[in-house]
């Protein structure tokens, strides 16, 4: 019986809404916050810009492959183990962030950051797909996004804030706080939710045959890739927003932060109507229209800047759109390319999570040699990955979708 149907169904979902979206942010709110610090840190520990970026970069780095770790893990294990692992790990990192006395340092902690907040950013979702399917699975997803908001709704504010009044490294110690409320509620109310004779069935050649089924399956690969390219967009606004709003713009660190909290707001505010579209037009039928949108709205906002409109407000709308539409299209098409590996979800999750980070980490250290901080080539970028979201989307779709057989 899914949770959904059970006695007080409705209270317990939203609860675990809450916490799982909870132990999803730990890992965002350790980069969403940080992103004002970038110069300050750079200060205070007499380090050059391209050495403060490595630690975001380490971090990136871990964040994404840890999730190829972890997934799998957890089908063998269950939910739990590797879950509050990664918490702890991700939790002493974070205290040696605030402690560290160099950049290296600095860097050190941030990989093992970004490794622990891997299982907290892969295991829930696997959580969800363990507890539901279909629109309620988008329902919950799309709930999870709501709490998973708050770190770039709010995470930069509270940064600027933080960084202004006690400095930097409280910032390290305030997501060490998070870690340890999003763990201890984790551990107490919500319980393992891959039974015994899944963890028995689940085994190390049984993940690499589904590992191949994985990356041969047309639909899979295709919407992970057209979700690769589409988060890479917003990557490319978080790597370069710092420098143009601040910069080119000459908006405060507060400023900037409210910039990067509306872009967040409208794809989290779209996000919550996934689960009503998708019961009234079915979920296959919000892909392409949402991916037109978002292509649309940046490719024109690429046109007006390089029309010499450099209108701040202008281009804060159609990122708005834009963004908008991706709060539709991302957790719709991941719902999609699991939906037939139900008994691998942690397996698929991870891969699906791993693929998209490492590409925008290679969109970002590409578009940060080319762009150089400017409101033009931050833009264009976007607009590039919006155009390759579309591509590969119409791709992927138009053959009818899937080409092996599900996963049993």
């Amino acid at each position: 019986m899914q949770a959904s149907e059970q006695p007080h169904g409705k209270a317990r979902f939203l609860r675990n809404a809450f916490i799982l979206g909870l132990l999803t942010a730990i890992g965002p709110f350790a980069i969403d916050m940080y992103l004002p610090s970038l110069p300050f840190i750079g200060s205070s520990l007499n380090a050059d810009p391209d050495k403060v970026l490595m630690s975001l970069t380490a971090f990136f780095i871990t964040f994404a492959l840890g999730q190829l770790v972890f997934g799998p893990i957890s089908d063998i294990t269950g939910r739990r183990p590797p879950l509050y692992f990664g918490i702890a790990l991700f939790i002493g990192a974070s205290i040696g962030c605030a402690m560290a006395d160099s950049v290296e340092m600095l860097i050190l902690f941030r990989f093992l950051q970004g490794l622990g907040g891997a299982a907290g950013i892969v295991i829930p979702r696997a959580i969800v797909r363990d507890l539901h399917s279909g629109v309620e699975e988008a329902k919950l997803l799309g709930l999870l996004m709501l709490v998973f908001s708050v770190s770039p709704l709010l995470a930069p504010l509270f940064g600027s804030v933080i960084i202004e009044a006690i400095g930097w490294r409280a910032i390290f110690w305030f997501v060490t706080g998070i870690g340890i409320l999003a763990g201890l509620l984790g551990f107490l109310l919500v319980p393992e939710t891959r039974s015994a004779a899944q963890r028995a069935e689940s085994n190390l050649a049984g993940m690499l045959a589904t590992g191949r089924q994985l990356v041969t399956d047309k639909t899979f690969m295709g919407l992970t890739l057209a979700t690769s390219f589409a988060i890479s967009a917003f990557f490319v606004f978080l790597a370069n927003a710092p420098f143009v709003m601040m910069g080119e713009y000459g908006l405060s660190p507060a400023g900037f932060s409210l910039t990067f909290s509306l872009n967040a707001a409208a794809f989290f505010f779209a996000a919550q109507f996934c689960g009503w579209l998708g019961g009234r037009f079915g979920l296959a039928r919000l892909i392409i229209p949402s991916i037109i949108g978002f292509t649309l709205a940046m490719v024109l906002a690429f046109a007006v800047h390089a029309a010499g409109l450099h209108s701040l407000v202008l281009m804060m709308a159609l990122l708005l759109a834009g963004y908008g539409c991706l709060g539709i299209l991302l957790p719709t098409a991941s719902v999609l390319a699991l939906e037939s590996y139900g008994e691998a979800a942690g397996m698929a999750s991870s891969l699906m999570a791993t693929l998209q980070l490492a590409v925008g980490a290679v969109v970002i250290g590409v578009s940060g040699k080319i762009i150089g901080g400017t409101a033009q080539g931050m833009i264009g970028g976007i607009a590039l990955c919006a155009v390759a979201t579309l591509a590969v989307a119409l791709l992927t779709l138009r053959g009818g979708g899937r080409q092996t057989a599900p996963a049993e």
